[in-house]
């Protein structure tokens, strides 16, 4: 038995499990200062209450389903998109709801791309979904997998753990659907649809072949910093795209932009674990960075506004030099150099980690 597949204690596994569960919805709704809670740091404190389970039991259970049938980030991807239709089109409607936020700016980037015969903004349903997917669970997965390398690709919990997580989503689930429900409920058709839409991607998901360790193709990868940079460039337009169907193009070309270079990128052997936290760590510095420019919903205090941007920008730094550390520490130094043109030997990178 090598070091990689010995045993890791519980507490090892179940921490990084509960790092998940607190980082996802700290980039989902705080890290980005979109609401007025953000200067309020013991709301924040006590709101993770409800969004813990709401975002960060999905983001174990996404991993969970991933890891344990030897699938990777393309399963993960379509549970994330799937998970963020629910989240968005059922549990808190704010896909379908016109007045889902009391304030004049959510018409102004709602109405633009609306289309009356389907009751939906298209740049919402782009928006929410992708930043599910980007920001509520593959960012936060692939920055806590970083953290401990070592069992990145290996289940954190048994069956208990499991329920445990299905029981505090339920109960999330069911805390906001009936707190938004209370002055708006979407029609059956509206419901049925996106339940339809989110079963067909998960039988996708799980319908893709599982990951082979060491089976990449032979090709030139940028080096992780230019990964980063690029990733950090996309998602920037992402978020700052205009209302209006121009900036809607503008936003799905970023977004199929960077779906198109890790596809192609990813399936190389020179692809790696550093790579991965490049591009998720990418996802939480720019949200953190549009912080200080982002008006919050509200009457809020600006000093403590930026105080609290602030630290968590600080918070976010440190937690991906720590990740990068834990991975240099982790990776063997026989591994090729980052861009190079790599030739494989199988039996060599069966002993590799993989991400």
């Amino acid at each position: 038995m090598t070091s990689d597949q010995a045993p890791v204690p519980a507490r090892i596994r179940g921490g990084a499990a509960v790092g998940l569960l607190f980082l996802s919805p700290i980039c989902a709704e705080y890290l980005i200062g979109y609401d007025e809670i953000i200067s309020r740091p013991l709301d924040m404190l006590t709101g993770l209450l409800v969004l813990a389970p709401l975002y960060g039991a999905v983001a174990v259970l996404i991993r969970e389903a991933a890891r344990r049938t030897g699938r990777g980030w393309p399963t993960m991807i379509l549970l994330s998109a799937a998970f963020g239709l629910i989240q968005a089109g059922v549990i808190d409607q704010s896909l379908f709801n016109p007045d889902f936020v009391p304030e004049a700016s959510w018409d102004q980037d709602r109405l633009p791309t609306f289309v009356a015969a389907l009751g939906i903004s298209v740049k919402h349903v782009v928006g929410f979904v992708g930043g599910h997917v980007i920001w509520s669970f593959c960012a936060p997965i692939g920055v806590v997998e970083s953290c401990v390398p070592r069992i990145a690709d290996r289940p954190w919990l048994g069956r208990f753990g499991i329920t445990v997580m299905v029981v505090l989503y339920g109960l999330g689930a069911l805390v906001i659907f009936k707190e938004h429900s209370q002055d708006f409920l979407a029609t059956p058709s509206q419901l049925g649809t996106v339940v339809v839409l989110a079963l067909g991607l998960a039988v996708i998901a799980f319908a893709l072949p599982r990951t082979a360790p060491g089976r990449g193709a032979d090709g030139r990868v940028p080096p992780s910093w230019a990964v980063g940079c690029g990733a950090v460039a996309l998602m920037g337009a992402h978020q700052l795209s205009s209302p209006g169907w121009g900036g809607l193009a503008l936003n799905i070309a970023a977004l199929a932009l960077a779906c198109g270079a890790l596809l192609r990128w990813s399936g190389r052997t020179g692809w790696g674990p550093a790579h991965v936290l490049a591009v998720c760590g990418a996802a939480l510095v720019v949200n953190a960075a549009l912080s200080f420019v982002v008006e919050p919903l509200g009457d809020t205090s600006p000093m403590v506004k930026y105080a609290a941007n602030a630290a968590l920008m600080v918070v976010v730094l440190l937690l991906l030099g720590w990740a990068r550390r834990r991975l240099r520490l982790r990776l063997p130094a026989a591994l090729p150099p980052e861009g190079a043109r790599t030739v494989q030997d199988p039996e060599r990178v069966r002993e590799l980690p993989h991400g």
